[in-house]
């Protein structure tokens, strides 16, 4: 087991195996160089990327937990679910993550169909060169191209989201994920931890998140992210109170996807408080 003391780790980025801007590999790369010494590539829905960063983390003298990222609908909203040490040949989660995935083409058609409408037409095939896995095309990948296609309109990927591909946008097409207790269950099923990423990313008011919370601890759900890329300072106050209120353990990750577009790099956030019990703790690495 490592000292905790020694411990900087970042369990939540991306690759091109979803919708990350660097290989599997590269992302390795950056991570090690900028301090990380325990990491994990939580690609969406995807396991493609986990052997070759593996492969390139422990070259590289980090130590390497499995990770995934499952989709799911949870209150008529997306809620992302980390799968932190999972066995990446487990079956029931290979199948799931395949249910999980279908869809996203015609879903990716059908917003391309709104853009065309808003005057921005051919955005399916003008966002494929920025895909890595068609099977994974994402609103990522359409803002992507939008930012470069239209420039006069869009200063970056986020103003793309903010304008017309953010959940309720003109672009917007809902999709329907995988239950809460269904991608909770795979997690579990595969020897893995559960963990809710970027709590404070969701729009529920505090009856919705106790119901959130309650309802992911009941399926057998362990942790959530309290530090990450995705909070605020004060929300990571906030969700430490989350995590010691509810018995969760802590993770930590930047959610890096790209060195144009993550707010934090791989290995630049604070430590958890330390009072909280680390994710790594329970997966005993």
């Amino acid at each position: 087991m490592i000292n905790d003391d020694l411990i900087r780790a970042d369990l939540h980025c991306h690759s091109t195996v979803s919708d990350g801007s660097l290989a599997p590999a590269v992302v390795a790369r950056r991570a090690a160089d900028r301090g990380v010494t325990l990491w994990s590539l939580t690609d969406h829905d995807e396991l493609g990327g986990q052997v070759i960063a593996r492969q390139t983390a422990e070259a590289l003298g980090m130590t390497y937990l499995s990770g995934v990222e499952i989709s799911v609908t949870w209150a008529n909203q997306t809620v992302h679910i980390v799968g932190l040490g999972v066995d990446i040949e487990n079956v029931d989660l290979i199948q799931g993550l395949e249910r999980t995935r279908h869809g996203r083409s015609a879903r990716a058609r059908a917003m391309s169909d709104k853009l065309a409408h808003l005057g921005m037409p051919g955005a399916f095939d003008g966002s494929l060169p920025f895909v890595g896995n068609p099977e994974l095309i994402s609103r990522t990948h359409f803002a992507r191209y939008l930012a470069q296609a239209y420039p006069e309109k869009f200063k970056d990927v986020q103003a793309v989201f903010n304008q017309y591909l953010h959940d309720g946008g003109p672009a917007y097409v809902p999709m329907h994920w995988a239950k809460l207790e269904d991608a909770v269950g795979w997690i579990n099923g595969a020897g893995g931890v559960a963990v809710i990423a970027h709590p404070g990313r969701y729009r529920y008011d505090e009856t919705q998140f106790d119901g959130l919370f309650n309802s992911f601890k009941e399926a057998g759900g362990l942790g959530i992210e309290v530090v990450t890329g995705s909070h605020t300072p004060a929300q990571y106050t906030e969700f430490a109170a989350v995590a010691r209120n509810y018995g969760f353990l802590a993770s930590c990750g930047s959610d890096f996807h790209s060195p144009q577009e993550s707010q934090h790099d791989l290995g630049s956030l604070p430590a958890l408080p330390a009072d909280l019990t680390p994710v790594w703790q329970h997966l005993a690495v």
